[in-house]
C-alpha cells in the first residue's frame, strides 16, 4: 500500500468534541460495493516529541496504470510529510538515503536563509548517507509543503508540511490533505531535453538550477507560429493563442493515486471536513472542484482570507487552498477532483460515508477545463493585510520567453537590494504567452494590484501571472539572505526564470 494512501492516518484529525464517539465511528464504518476499498486512519493530534523529528529521503514503489514505478519520498516513520502542533519548533534531522545528492526546500516557511533548502545557497546539497539538522521557529500555522529544489521534484520528491493552530485543535472537524502531482515514466532530464531540443543541459549543475538572475534578455513571443504541434491551445482574443501545457504526462495523481483507483476516505454524516489541498505538480495547473458539495475557501498558501463560498477553485503550481465543507446528513460518496487546465484529464479522491455506493470515475473526459485566470485572485482579501504605508522601493519585473527556444527569464530584479524592514512593491509584467506561478522564498507577500486596479488582496507566497497580465505584490523585507525568486513551473525555473533578492 502506498504511504500516501495512508496519509489520512497522519493528517486526518478529529478534535476533542465527541472524540470517542467519532473514533468508534471511524473504526467501524463500512463501505458498500463498488470495487474501491476505503483507507483506514487514526486521528493524530500532532503532539510535540522530544528531540529532532526524523525525516527521511528515500525511494518507494508505486503502481501507476498497472506499471511499477520507482519514485522518491519524504517520510517520518514511514508516513509521508510532517505535521506540527501549535508551539512546536521546526526541529528536524533530514537524512538522505538516496544514491545521489539532493536538497529539500521548506516551501512557505520563513526559516533563516541558511536553512531555506536551495543548493549552494549557501549550503551544498546533501550527499548520500548524510544527515543535516534544521532548527528554527515556526512563525505561522497553515498548509505548507516541502520538495526537492532540483529536477528530482518531478519524481515525486515532495510531501505535505502542516503546521496546526490552536483553533485547528479545538475545531470540531476532520482534516484531509490532498497532494496533487503530475507523473511521467520518463526521467525529468529527458522531459527537459525534449522541451529544449537538447539545449538545456548547460542550465543544470548537479541536478539543480543555476542562478539565472544575470541571464541576458530573452526574445518575446509575438506569435504562435513557432510553437510545435501537440500543445494544448486556448483562444485569447486579439493575441492569437496561449500555451497551457508543454508536457503530456502519463498520469495525474492525488495522494499518489490515479482516479482509476483513487484514495477513499471515510467521513461522518453531517460532519465538517477541512480540506488542505497542495498542488505539488511540476508543471501542471488544476481547477479543484468539490462537485455536489459547497465549499468555503478560508486560506490560500497557508494564510487566512475572508471566507468565500464556491465549488471550483484555480490552483497553479505550488499553490495551496484550505476548504471547509459540510457533509450532508443523509451521507453519500463525494468525489473531490482536480481538473487539468485545457484538457479533460482529472485526478482526485473520494469522501464517503458509511454504506454509500462509490461509482468509478474516468481519469479523462471529453470536457476540457478552461485556462486559469485571475478572477478569484482579484476577489480574495487577506484577513491580515500589510500595514498601509508608502513603499520604500517600487520595481518592474518582466517575465519573458518563448516555446521555440524554451528559454525563460525574470528580468529587472538583478540589482534589487533591500534592508530588513523595507517595504518593496514588485510589478510583474508577463510578456510571454505562457502563465507563470511566481514564488518568493523566505517571505509572504500581499497581492495589491492586477492590471492597474489596486486592492488589498490575499497574502500568499506563490501568485499566478497569466500571459499579458501585470500582477503587483508588496512585502516587507524579512530575514537577511540571498532569497530565490522564481517561476514554480519546474522547467521554466531551470531554463532561466529565476533570480535572487538580497536582504541585508
Amino acid at each position: 500500500m502506498s504511504p500516501l494512501r495512508d496519509m489520512s492516518e497522519q493528517t486526518t484529525h478529529i478534535t476533542k468534541a465527541n472524540t470517542m464517539n467519532r473514533r468508534e465511528f471511524l473504526k467501524t464504518a463500512g463501505l458498500a460495493a463498488g470495487g474501491l476499498a476505503a483507507s483506514q486512519f487514526v486521528p493524530r493530534f500532532g503532539l510535540a516529541t522530544p528531540g529532532p523529528r526524523q525525516l527521511t529521503i528515500d525511494t518507494r514503489t508505486l503502481e501507476v496504470k498497472g506499471k511499477a514505478a520507482t519514485v522518491y519520498g519524504l517520510t517520518e516513520n514511514g508516513k509521508p510529510g510532517l505535521t506540527f502542533a501549535p508551539g512546536e519548533s521546526f526541529s528536524v534531522a533530514l537524512s538522505n538515503r538516496l544514491k545521489e545528492d539532493t536538497i529539500i526546500h521548506w516551501h512557505g516557511l520563513t526559516p533563516p536563509w541558511e536553512q531555506d533548502g536551495v543548493a549552494d545557497n549557501p549550503l551544498p546539497m546533501l550527499k548520500p548517507g548524510e544527515t543535516r539538522p534544521y532548527d528554527f521557529a515556526l512563525e505561522d500555522a497553515g498548509t505548507f509543503w516541502m520538495h526537492a529544489h532540483t529536477l528530482q521534484e518531478q519524481n515525486l520528491l515532495a510531501a505535505p508540511l502542516i503546521v496546526r493552530s490552536k483553533e485547528d485543535l479545538s475545531a470540531d472537524r476532520q482534516e484531509v490533505v490532498i497532494l496533487l502531482h503530475d507523473f511521467s515514466f520518463k526521467p525529468a532530464e529527458e522531459l527537459l531535453s525534449n522541451l529544449t531540443g537538447g539545449k538545456g543541459g548547460h542550465m543544470m549543475h548537479g541536478g539543480h538550477a543555476m542562478d539565472h538572475g544575470s541571464m541576458g534578455k530573452m526574445p518575446m513571443l509575438h506569435d504562435m507560429k513557432s510553437m510545435g504541434a501537440g500543445h494544448d491551445m486556448s483562444a485569447m482574443g486579439g493575441m492569437g493563442a496561449m500555451d497551457l501545457n508543454d508536457i503530456e504526462y502519463d498520469a495525474y495523481l492525488a495522494n499518489d493515486r490515479t482516479l482509476d483507483d483513487p484514495e477513499v476516505i471515510k467521513v461522518e454524516k453531517g460532519g465538517r471536513v477541512r480540506l488542505r489541498i497542495i498542488n505539488g505538480a511540476a508543471s501542471t495547473a488544476f481547477h479543484l472542484t468539490t462537485g455536489k458539495l459547497s465549499a468555503k475557501l478560508v486560506a490560500v498558501d497557508g494564510r487566512e482570507v475572508a471566507p468565500m463560498s464556491g465549488d471550483t477553485f484555480p490552483m497553479s503550481m505550488a499553490q495551496r487552498i484550505d476548504l471547509d465543507i459540510d457533509i450532508p446528513k443523509d451521507g453519500g460518496a463525494f468525489p473531490i477532483l482536480a481538473l487539468r487546465e485545457g484538457t479533460g484529464d482529472r485526478a482526485g479522491i473520494v469522501l464517503t460515508t458509511a454504506g454509500a455506493r462509490i461509482e468509478r470515475l474516468p481519469a479523462r473526459t471529453e470536457t476540457k477545463a478552461p485556462p486559469l485566470d485571475l478572477t478569484l485572485e482579484a476577489a480574495l482579501r487577506s484577513t491580515a493585510p500589510l500595514v498601509n504605508r508608502r513603499a520604500d522601493k517600487s520595481v518592474m519585473a518582466h517575465l519573458t520567453g518563448d516555446m521555440a527556444s524554451y528559454q525563460w527569464a525574470l528580468e529587472g530584479l538583478e540589482d534589487l537590494k533591500l534592508k530588513s524592514g523595507e517595504r518593496v512593491e514588485i510589478a510583474m509584467m508577463n510578456m510571454s504567452m505562457m502563465a507563470h506561478p511566481m514564488h518568493l522564498h523566505g517571505h509572504a507577500f500581499q497581492v495589491i494590484d492586477i492590471d492597474g486596479r489596486r486592492f488589498a488582496g490575499a497574502t500568499r507566497d506563490t501568485v499566478l501571472v497569466p500571459p499579458m497580465k501585470t500582477v503587483t505584490i508588496a512585502f516587507d523585507a524579512g530575514k537577511p539572505g540571498h532569497w530565490p525568486f522564481h517561476c514554480h513551473h519546474l522547467y521554466h525555473m531551470v531554463t532561466g526564470m529565476m533570480t535572487h533578492i538580497e536582504v541585508a
